[in-house]
């Protein structure tokens, strides 16, 4: 069944190849029909992978984590699913359909290679998921820097998309030299890049922090936690709407899904070393990303800002190396990836109709928008974790978690909620209610086809905080729950 998934996106590659560029129409229906299946097949999987975990065998407690082996490995090249990766995966597998949906009559150039750009991209993205080998895991984390890079530079929506496409490019780039330096010393400490032998073998203390060291740096950028994170609001303004969507919802977690599959299991003492450093800029992105984000009068950019306030959560709870504030950062790498994809879909259908993002051109949108309005109101509600939402939980159960660990730095967690709350009313009140401004009076409401991933999302975010038991069940493999 985890080798369909990969033929169909192989034979999707090769359809829309087969579809002659001129046949616009037939290209877009080609892509949705294996995009919704894959998402199909995901599905299926995880449901499987649910109703199967006790056959999950599990061999030690590295830094706090129950290290599952792997599920259908291939060998060769140490392919292997598990709760974490899966996860991933069924996230990857939601959102593609989503881009397509919402690109579809936006798009105006190379819509062919649009399109097998994006499925190129969902198979890294799955291999990136799927291997146990650190050697390929940086080489797949690193690939995805390519097509993102293309996508910016191609059909980014404005002048300086070239600019933002190579800064993003380099900046992550010059982060994954030390990335590489780490994988290459572990390989001559251990002699393996295999998750299982390297953790079987050991590394020895004196080089596990220096190791730690250069992984973190290389993750961190992609994360991003502050100070790294300055590429990020320029690729996110420049990036097409699809584009926005693969970087926040799921490249973003790239890093922490790194954190926890490979740098907690390899050098637990390393880890645990430089945990103080890294908390600590944590604390600082999410105080810092607050306020910046509060500043911001662009629409995209406070989205972009919100982003590096949240995934400071993310790091934080990684490193406190609290089981149960790990499992609520796998918790909230998934909710965030649902909720920050959607309002940057929101964001981009408000500037389709009136051409700018700028927060004081808008006023009154219920009234010309009411569905719209309805959607972005729901959404920004559940971006600062009002209650009933994935986020609130995820948020949560991570700051509970980091109590038991680091009780003095769980108040300061608390501080990027409130600010997280002051963000998402100012945009949702200035923008939604109000006298309507003359730049507002004459807009359409969404369309059909528009409301489509909006909604998909927005119910399962909710869906998600009421009934989060066939996620963090399976993900409690990760935990010590």
């Amino acid at each position: 069944m985890t080798s369909l998934l990969f033929f169909l996106l192989l034979l999707a590659i090769a359809s829309i190849l087969w579809v002659e560029d001129s046949r616009i129409s037939k290209i877009w229906l080609t892509s949705l029909f294996y995009g919704f299946l894959s998402l199909v097949t995901t599905s299926i999987l995880w449901s499987i992978q649910s109703w199967s975990i006790p056959l999950l065998s599990q061999v030690s407690k590295p830094g706090g984590f129950l290290l599952p082996t792997f599920l259908n490995n291939w060998g060769l090249f140490g392919l292997s699913w598990d709760s974490l990766s899966l996860s991933m995966v069924l996230l990857t597998a939601l959102l593609t359909p989503s881009c397509l949906i919402i690109s579809m009559g936006r798009l105006k150039i190379m819509v062919k290679e649009f399109c097998l750009l994006l499925f190129f991209t969902h198979l890294i993205l799955v291999l990136v998921f799927s291997v146990d080998d650190l050697i390929l895991f940086y080489i797949l984390f690193e690939s995805t820097l390519i097509p993102l890079f293309i996508m910016i530079g191609v059909w980014g929506g404005r002048e300086e998309k070239v600019k933002a496409a190579f800064y993003f490019f380099i900046f992550t780039l010059v982060g994954s030299v030390f990335m590489l330096l780490a994988v290459l010393k572990t390989y001559s400490l251990s002699g393996s890049t295999s998750l299982i032998m390297i953790f079987s073998i050991g590394i020895p203390s004196f080089w596990q922090w220096w190791i730690a060291l250069g992984l973190v740096v290389g993750m961190a950028v992609k994360i991003p936690m502050f100070p790294a994170h300055i590429w990020l609001p320029q690729a996110h303004v420049e990036a097409p709407v699809a584009g926005s969507v693969l970087l926040a919802g799921i490249m973003l977690k790239l890093g922490g899904y790194g954190l926890i599959k490979f740098c907690w299991p390899i050098v637990p003492e390393g880890i645990t070393f430089i945990s103080p450093v890294f908390i600590t800029l944590s604390i600082v992105a999410i105080i810092y990303g607050g306020l910046i984000t509060c500043r911001q009068s662009d629409m995209k950019r406070l989205v972009a800002y919100s982003s590096v306030a949240h995934m400071g959560l993310v790091t934080a709870a990684i490193f406190s190396g609290d089981p149960i504030a790990q499992l609520g950062s796998i918790f909230i790498m998934l909710s965030h990836g649902i909720v920050s994809s959607a309002l940057f879909i929101s964001v981009t259908q408000l500037y389709d109709r009136t051409g700018t993002r700028l927060i004081r051109y808008y006023r009154g949108v219920v009234i010309t928008m009411p569905l719209f309005s309805a959607l972005f109101v729901v959404l920004n509600l559940a971006n600062m974790a009002l209650p009933l939402s994935a986020n609130f939980l995820a948020e949560l159960i991570s700051i509970v978690g980091i109590m038991r660990e680091l009780p003095l730095v769980a108040p300061l967690m608390a501080v990027g909620v409130v600010l997280s709350a002051a963000y998402s009313l100012f945009m949702v009140n200035r923008i939604s209610f109000g006298v309507p401004s003359p730049y507002t009076l004459k807009i359409r409401d969404l369309g059909r086809k528009e409301v489509y991933p909006v909604t998909l999302l927005a119910v399962l975010t909710y869906q998600l905080g009421v009934c989060p038991n066939w996620v963090v069940s399976p993900l409690q493999s990760y935990s010590l729950l």
